[in-house]
């Protein structure tokens, strides 16, 4: 397993030459408070650095059916959407901040709309890994419901490419 250090080191060496990535932050296990603010500070200054991340994504800790499970509770909604609007705060330097319905919940990334995030994923069809984790969102959504969740949360729905080129806003 790769150290900060050294994921830092492959996403820079990758973004100068030319090819993009996402960062994200797996958080709520043993990391201290301390240490979250430091992932997101060094990422933003390889972003100042590269520009290469395209996105960044909060994944809450799912304990459910870990060794940890015993000793680390779920984070909690308000742990998840703090997390989200510092990230945003923090990160001012990337144009995508996603809530991952699926480790998220639906209800929690479609609040998280309006904690920083501007992304919630696409569809998925059937996730399995995360659930055998412990997620308790659907393992499916289709389009339709993604486009109702956005409009709910009062943004605008839009098609994206895998480089978040807008295609298409869906009306």
């Amino acid at each position: 397993k790769a150290t900060a250090d050294e994921w830092l080191t492959v996403a820079r060496t990758a973004h100068k030459l030319g090819i993009k990535s996402n960062a994200s932050m797996l958080y709520g296990h043993i990391e201290t408070m301390e240490e979250r603010v430091d992932h997101l500070l060094r990422l933003r200054e390889l972003q100042d650095e590269t520009g290469g991340f395209q996105t960044f994504i909060c994944f809450p800790f799912l304990p459910k059916h870990t060794e940890l499970g015993k000793e680390v509770k779920q984070t909690s909604m308000w742990d998840d959407l703090r997390t989200m609007a510092i990230s945003r705060l923090m990160l001012d330097n990337f144009k995508n901040i996603k809530a991952y319905w699926v480790m998220l919940t639906v209800p929690v990334a479609q609040v998280a709309l309006s904690f920083g995030a501007n992304d919630i994923d696409g569809t998925v069809h059937k996730e399995t890994i995360l659930h055998d984790a412990g997620a308790q969102s659907p393992t499916a959504l289709s389009e339709d419901n993604i486009i109702r969740i956005i409009k709910e949360a009062g943004r605008t729905p839009a098609a994206c490419d895998c480089n978040f080129n807008i295609l298409r806003i869906i009306e």
